[in-house]
């Protein structure tokens, strides 16, 4: 009932009360707040043992769309989307082997030439102050 109250806004409330209600009355307020939580409460639950009392067996098929309906609170549209379109393949494109780690095939998914070695080093990090090496073919 109360998710989305902290302990900081509780805080706030019984300073907001004390400095309002002064520091006599405000046991007796904080009593009264208790019993009449706890008051409605209790009506709630009556109420809904005595529905289930008097629906019987269909009160379980009245819950069932109302928890569907609380599962929408979560719902991801490109999460469906993807399941429907790619089969609930979570990497329909393969986007997370991008690294070249598909065994003989490379990262595109295309085979290696003949000789290629099955798994590339990497080339080894520059050492600090060191300059990377230039191509002039390339720029």
């Amino acid at each position: 009932m109360f998710e989305s109250v902290g302990w900081g806004e509780i805080l706030i409330i019984v300073v907001a009360g004390l400095f309002i209600l002064g520091p006599e009355r405000l046991p007796e307020a904080a009593s009264w707040v208790a019993k009449s939580v706890r008051k409605v409460r209790d009506f709630a639950t009556g109420a809904k043992t005595q529905l289930r009392e008097e629906m019987g067996p269909e009160f379980d098929q009245l819950r069932k769309p109302l928890e569907d309906l609380r599962g929408l609170r979560n719902f991801d549209p490109k999460r469906v989307v993807t399941q429907h379109l790619f089969d609930g393949d979570s990497d329909p494109l393969g986007i997370n082997n991008i690294n070249g780690t598909n065994g003989a095939n490379g990262s595109n998914g295309a085979a290696k030439p003949n000789g290629y070695p099955a798994t590339a080093s990497q080339p080894e990090p520059l050492k600090p102050g060191e300059r990377p090496p230039v191509d002039p073919d390339a720029t």
